[in-house]
């Protein structure tokens, strides 16, 4: 199917890739898109399967998961993310869903890691096989671990999730910690009327513990049946609620660094990031691309256009078409969305596909 056109309102119209620009880009040079963002960074959902049901994640009904045949196989997305790194991609995160429910997971990323000019590979977990697959992870080339984690109450825990896992959980993150997994990035998506009584709990754990922790703002994306404006809360809000911990001061922003501003309160061990896709776009640095677990590259999360690459795989394109494709996503990468607090915008992709 190639290139869907679609475009979302208030961005620029699709183009096609000249043959000078990809040319120029098809020999390891740096990959840029039309408004000269450097592009680096692939996000891969390795399934859309998951042994977490949460709320805001996964529909309450009518939830048809992927069969395997309709994900794309690790040989498959290997040859995608070797492509990718001949255009400029450094830097690889592994999502879902949950990635350590698809089978042969550390096998896969052992060949990941020995792709030339890939140079940091992470993975988002839910953390619940984490304590049993952490040391294997680190051998196999995982040194950067996302953990999703909402709340520190176990009952809440079970009540957001639908699974009574949370001391498995946290007993991950610490078999994470004794590893030396660094950094370690607890993912908290704010939820006012939910989890917005724990953000001081939260904060509080980085006085003494080397972890960060990224309070997300909550996004309009699929048919959650969570979703609606009153349980959104922004991040200067969070700031607020958590003034009572203390000053925070900013942490300068580092080389491969994600969308979080990130700060620390004063003599704190661990630091606080707040990602705000809602209130403060930071599209403008966006780095990053999107294949979702059924093989369709996205340039932007908050987009609904997508390059469906798995057609072309399967159908005997060459890597020179894959890479043009890839090229192409990323020329159309919107400048920005246009999703806000007050506004009628939404994303209408499954996340659990996508890849948080």
């Amino acid at each position: 199917m190639g290139i869907n056109h679609k475009r979302d309102a208030g961005t620029q119209p699709a183009v096609a890739p000249s043959e000078s620009v990809l040319s120029g880009q098809t020999k390891g040079e740096r990959l840029t898109d039309m408004f000269a963002r450097s592009i680096s960074y692939l996000r891969i959902s390795l399934t859309d399967h998951c042994n977490l049901r949460c709320q805001y994640c996964s529909p309450q009904e009518g939830q048809v998961k992927l069969t395997s045949e309709e994900l794309l196989s690790y040989e498959e997305i290997l040859r995608v993310v070797r492509i990718a790194v001949s255009l400029g991609i450094e830097k690889v995160r592994l999502t879902g869903g949950e990635p350590l429910v698809r089978r042969d997971v550390l096998t896969f990323i052992k060949a990941l890691a020995e792709i030339p000019g890939l140079t940091d590979i992470r993975l988002t977990t839910n953390g619940v096989l984490l304590a049993d697959y952490a040391e294997a992870l680190q051998k196999a080339g995982i040194s950067k671990l996302n953990i999703s984690l909402d709340t520190l109450r176990p009952e809440r825990f079970q009540q957001i999730t639908g699974v009574d896992a949370f001391a498995r959980v946290w007993a991950g993150i610490s078999k994470a910690r004794e590893l030396g997994f660094s950094p370690i990035k607890l993912n908290v998506v704010a939820l006012k009327g939910v989890n917005d009584d724990e953000f001081i709990d939260f904060a509080r754990l980085t006085l003494t513990e080397p972890l960060q922790i990224r309070f997300i703002e909550f996004m309009p994306i699929g048919v959650s049946a969570l979703w609606d404006k009153g349980k959104y809360i922004s991040s200067q809000e969070i700031k607020e609620l958590i003034k009572p911990v203390g000053p925070l001061e900013p942490v300068p922003a580092k080389h491969m660094d994600g969308p979080a501003r990130i700060y620390r309160f004063s003599g704190a061990v661990g630091s606080v990031g707040f990602i705000s896709p809602i209130s403060h776009h930071f599209c403008d640095r966006c780095n990053r691309l999107r294949l979702t677990s059924e093989g369709r590259l996205r340039s932007c999360l908050l987009s609904d256009q997508e390059t469906d690459l798995k057609e072309s795989l399967r159908n005997g394109a060459t890597d020179s078409a894959i890479r043009e494709l890839m090229v192409a996503t990323i020329l159309n990468k919107p400048k920005g969305h246009t999703i806000s607090p007050d506004g009628p915008g939404n994303c209408h992709g499954q996340m659990s596909r996508i890849g948080g």
